[in-house]
């Protein structure tokens, strides 16, 4: 039973990990987006 449980335990932290790099992802991309699109505005 114990085993089950650090099983479940590991899969939840994988998730909140898995879903903290992509909104890491995503405000990088944004930012580099916001960035680019200062420095080389459309004409």
């Amino acid at each position: 039973m114990l085993i089950f449980t650090l099983a479940a335990a590991m899969t939840f932290a994988m998730l909140i990990a898995t879903a903290f790099g992509l909104h890491q992802e995503a405000q990088r991309v944004r930012l580099e987006a916001r960035t680019r699109r200062d420095h080389f505005p459309r004409r």
